[in-house]
């Protein structure tokens, strides 16, 4: 019989043991060492049952253990430290508060040119991957996110996070007999997990409400997870007050149709500001200064800002300094202080939806009254070259509510900068202002202890290196059987046929690790192009390869399915099945068992479709090679002391089954003639693979400080939270308004705005004038001398520009420098200015120069702010640009 009610029945500890409930609620265990074996050694038997959760353990655990326990002086000994530990670890001062003066916003930020910290940041994700007890993340993106929380934790940085409370996480995956992919959705009762209600002073739980057309309501709790120094706060839609349906809009992560998907980024965004609001009056923390919309999903918290300082709402602790603001001040406002970052660089990734839709929640009885849902749907609607006008994209609005912008890879943001180029139609895609903070992950998550104990690897002997690498490769090596057993018989088979599994994989063979999700752009098939010669690499009789496959397809994604029931199948090969297994169910559980234990990261994604793609910096903590194609960090950091690079087809683009072909053969030579000969060469004294160990040795000592994610949160810091802080804080209510009003001045007099003529004069190293087919000498310099008719317009609104660098065959001007122009004279009758300027040559070569017009203004952030630029026409002589052969 099934019970009509559940509830959770928490154990009375004994009191020398009530530390244990303050270290099981802070999620710093996860990664601290020494609270994690605190808590095996509660109750060594049960914790595999309770997924090494301590809340759970604690659940379980016998009241004649605790009393036990209570009575067992050298585990009092460690309780006590480790909780001094903790203590000690959230009071004192970090890296951000010795940038900071200590106090948060009273001094200079490192590397932000100046700017002041901000007091406090809210940092919005549609998910968060900070440990298998709470899993509320799908992949890459959520666990990043649970590595930024607790990388700011460590360095001090005072984050507020944000997310969404799913009752059924993502999914958990089983396979069928036939290897087909199934999704079990267990339900998560928060009280049994690592989190607190948050509740109002008089002990009553704190809700937050949007409205919904119909006059109805969308009531959510909220949840509070402590991430080690910094506070989660997560909104849970399945409360009495709501009706069913809206009781079900936090059921699953990236589930339901689009409407559901709505609900839920409205409920993220705007909800989540009103939580945080909450949070600040509760607790006394200080109120954000900024905002970082982790991916477009959390983009409406930009709505609900702007609509509090329409209100001029009180109470939110000064956050913009003022209120009663018109749409367009408020805007300008919120802009200052909000970051957007990026993680797609695949159009069908990001979430549109249809314009009625986006209406209908915005009209007159929805949310967000006083902000009209015209001027909603002016912000998100893809109203530029190539969009589809009738199409509410969350990317596009992050993008035009954020005034500062970044993909998570060198090269994921120039791929950025290209797929968001029509939002700034007149500029070059390089000029598009949309910067790149490479990811990092949190070393002591996903670093094996053993590896971390060793000490700087430059000073550890290469038998010592090796025979870490072994420990890592045989604990691998159980995980996998007990997981492969666990496997089959979710797929029907009987205990007595699986004594094969004992033979799976084996400690002294090349390991090669492949996981991730199941879109079609990561290829997970692509190994078996060619499936005999797959086959004669793992079985090869003197240099074997063995590998270890994981990875989840979205539920509603049948052509992921397929992928994976392929290679399950092929991997129930009896001929092949100890060389290579797939194990359900990949998360974070899983892959710290994974990581560590490869020698070798395989990642074989269609470049440029990997934003960054941060398992293998994981692996390369650990000392495991990367084997990938040149896509996100591999190709910014790809180094042949650290691993290889699959070459790629890139001129074979148009027939994607010959491409597939030529990247599968490439990997494939890599296997065979590179990377399994040299995991073998035991030439070494002692029998070790002394070239192998040198690698391993550079990918610990010069890689891994590279890939971390202390790294990557110090870079948001100065280069783009403390410079948003900056910003946020020169805009007052007066100054935003100013503001505003100068943009819409200039916008509506910018087509009064032209370039009418353009003389260049070599002043040096050259004769003549610089007409179009000129020669100049290396060194030389021109004299521009420009007429600009600025109509209404006055200098101080502009900046006008000479750009100029090496031009191809159809003179478009490639690694652009500009120069700038100063106003010489005028204005004339006609209201034309006369700006003149040198132009140095500093190039040998094809070179062209043109020259343009934007607004100026000190508050703007970018010249490109406003996507205005005023160039010359083939009428102005030469201002169409001359170029110098």
């Amino acid at each position: 019989m099934k019970a009509i009610r559940r509830f959770t029945v928490r154990p009375v500890l004994p009191e020398p043991l009530q530390p244990l409930s303050d270290l099981a609620r802070n999620l710093r265990w996860s990664w601290h060492t020494e609270t994690r074996e605190l808590f095996e050694a509660v109750d060594p038997a049960g914790r595999r049952g309770a997924g090494a959760d301590p809340v759970r353990l604690l659940g379980s655990v016998s009241a004649a253990r605790l009393d036990e326990l209570a009575r067992d002086q050298p585990f009092l000994d460690r309780l006590n430290a480790a909780a001094a530990d903790l203590d000690t670890y959230l009071r004192g001062d970090r890296w951000y508060q010795d940038q900071d003066g200590g106090g948060g916003g009273a001094g200079p930020g490192a590397e932000g040119g100046g700017a002041a910290l901000p007091a406090a940041i809210g940092y919005f994700s549609p998910e968060f991957g900070v440990t298998a007890a709470l899993p509320q993340y799908s992949g890459g993106l959520g666990i990043l996110a649970g590595d930024h929380l607790k990388a700011a934790s460590d360095l001090g940085v005072p984050l507020i996070g944000v997310g969404l409370l799913y009752r059924h996480g993502y999914f958990r995956q089983s396979l069928s007999r036939d290897g087909w992919q199934q999704e079990q959705y267990p339900v998560l009762d928060p009280d049994e997990l690592p989190l607190t209600p948050l509740r109002e002073a008089d002990g009553t739980p704190v809700r937050v409400a949007l409205t919904l057309p119909g006059h109805r309501s969308l009531r959510a709790a909220v949840w509070q997870a402590r991430v080690g120094r910094v506070p989660l706060l997560l909104l849970d839609s399945d409360v009495e007050e709501n009706g069913p349906g809206e009781r079900g809009i936090t059921d699953r992560l990236y589930g339901g149709g689009s409407e559901h998907r709505l609900l839920q980024e409205m409920l993220l965004g705007i909800g989540g500001v009103r939580a945080v609001r909450a949070y600040c009056r509760l607790t006394g923390h200080p109120a954000p200064e900024v905002f970082h919309t982790n991916e477009g999903h959390a983009g409406f918290l930009g709505l609900e800002r702007i609509r509090e300082l329409m209100a001029g709402d009180p109470g939110k602790g000064g956050e913009e300094g003022g209120g009663g603001l018109g749409f367009e001040a408020a805007l300008e406002a919120v802009r200052a202080g909000t970051v957007f970052t990026t993680h797609t660089p695949v159009p069908a990734g990001i979430d549109r939806f249809d314009r009625e839709l986006i209406a209908r929640h915005f009209g007159d009885d929805g949310e967000l009254p006083g902000v009209a849902a015209e001027r909603v749907l002016g912000l998100g609607l893809e109203t530029y070259p190539g969009g589809e006008p009738h199409l509410f994209n969350m990317a596009v609005m992050g993008l035009r509510l954020a005034q500062r912008a970044n993909g998570v890879s060198t090269l994921h943001g120039a791929v950025s900068r290209e797929m968001f180029a029509g939002l700034w139609p007149h500029f070059d895609p390089a000029e598009v202002p949309l910067t790149s903070i490479t990811n990092g992950v949190h070393a002591p998550t996903w670093t094996a202890p053993e590896v971390t104990r060793l000490g700087p690897a430059g000073e550890i002997p290469d038998a010592a290196l090796w025979d870490v690498r072994r420990t890592l490769r045989e604990r691998l090596v159980g995980e996998v059987r007990t997981r492969l057993h666990a496997s089959w018989l979710g797929r029907g088979a009987e205990a007595a046929e699986l004594g094969w599994i004992d033979g799976v994989l084996d400690p002294d063979v090349l390991t090669i690790g492949f996981a991730r999700r199941v879109p079609s752009y990561k290829r997970l098939t692509l190994m078996l192009r060619d499936r005999e010669r797959l086959t004669n690499l793992l079985l090869h009789p003197e240099r074997p390869v063995q590998i270890v496959v994981a990875g989840k397809a979205h539920p509603a994604d049948d052509g992921g399915k397929r992928l994976v029931r392929e290679l399950v199948r092929f991997a129930d090969d009896p001929r092949v099945r100890h060389r290579i297994v797939f194990l359900p169910d990949y998360g974070m559980g899983m892959a710290q068992n994974l990581y560590p234990g490869c020698d070798v990261w395989l990642n074989n994604p269609l470049r440029p479709l990997e934003a960054c793609g941060t398992s293998g910096m994981k692996a390369a903590l650990n000392g495991c090679l990367n084997l990938s194609v040149l896509d996100g960090w591999w190709d910014e950091w790809f180094d042949p002391d650290f691993g290889w690079a699959i070459p790629t087809a890139d001129g074979a683009y148009a027939d994607e089954d010959r491409r597939d072909d030529l990247e599968a053969n490439a990997l494939y030579e890599l296997l065979e003639d590179r990377i399994a000969p040299r995991f073998y060469d035991r030439g070494e004294p002692g029998g070790l693979p002394g070239r192998w160990i040198a690698m391993v040795r550079r990918t610990l000592t010069e890689l891994g400080p590279k890939v971390l994610a202390d790294r990557m949160v110090r870079e948001y810091v100065t280069r783009l939270y403390a410079p948003a802080a900056d910003a946020h804080r020169a805009l007052d209510g007066a100054t935003a308004t100013e503001l505003a009003a100068w943009k819409y001045r200039t916008r509506t007099l910018w087509p009064y705005v032209s370039v009418d003529h353009v003389e260049a004069v070599a002043a040096s190293g050259a004769g003549g004038e610089g007409g179009a087919g000129s020669g100049a000498e290396l060194g030389s310099t021109l004299s521009l001398r420009v007429s600009v008719a600025l109509g209404e317009l006055r200098p101080e609104d502009v900046e006008v520009q000479a750009v100029a660098g090496r031009v191809g065959d159809d003179d478009t001007i490639a690694e652009a420098r500009t120069f700038p122009l100063k106003p010489a004279a005028g204005p004339d009758l006609d209201g034309r200015w006369v700006y003149e300027g040198p132009l140095a040559l500093d190039r040998t070569g094809p070179y062209g120069y043109t020259v343009r017009v934007l607004p100026a203004h000190p508050l703007l952030a970018t010249s490109a702010d406003l996507g205005l630029v005023a160039l010359p026409t083939e009428a102005t002589g030469e201002g169409a640009g001359v170029l110098m052969r």
